[in-house]
């Protein structure tokens, strides 16, 4: 399994064609704590930088962006009433929704880890 980052803090893990979407332990932790999520619906059509997700702090609300495109499988129902694990386990049960890739190419526009590291430390 692969994992790749945004410039706006989302993460996807790939695992054949699909995607395991969340935001990363830098993003929940400049929102801070966190009250609401609202994951995509099943079936919908993403396209790469698509609002596709929202979540909402005591700070802010703010958007979730599909780092891919493709078509939701899935969306993690256990945010609806543990929105909080987004806090605790942001980078594993704390993701937001499943993607099926329709173009693996949009990867190549992605940081690995240690490039998303050195992005986080200018920051």
């Amino acid at each position: 399994m692969s994992r790749y980052f945004t410039e706006d803090h989302e993460w996807i893990d790939v695992d054949g064609d699909v995607g395991t979407v969340g935001i990363s332990d830098y993003a929940q932790g400049a929102l801070g704590d966190i009250v609401f999520v609202d994951v995509p619906e099943e079936g919908r059509e993403l396209s790469k930088g698509d609002e596709a997700a929202v979540v909402e702090s005591v700070k802010a609300a703010s958007d979730v962006y599909a780092p891919v495109s493709g078509t939701v499988v899935e969306g993690n129902a256990q945010l609806a009433d543990e929105p909080a694990l987004v806090n605790s386990d942001p980078e594993g049960e704390g993701w937001f929704f499943k993607i099926t890739l329709s173009d693996a190419s949009e990867l190549d526009a992605l940081m690995d880890e240690a490039a998303y590291a050195a992005f986080v430390a200018k920051l």
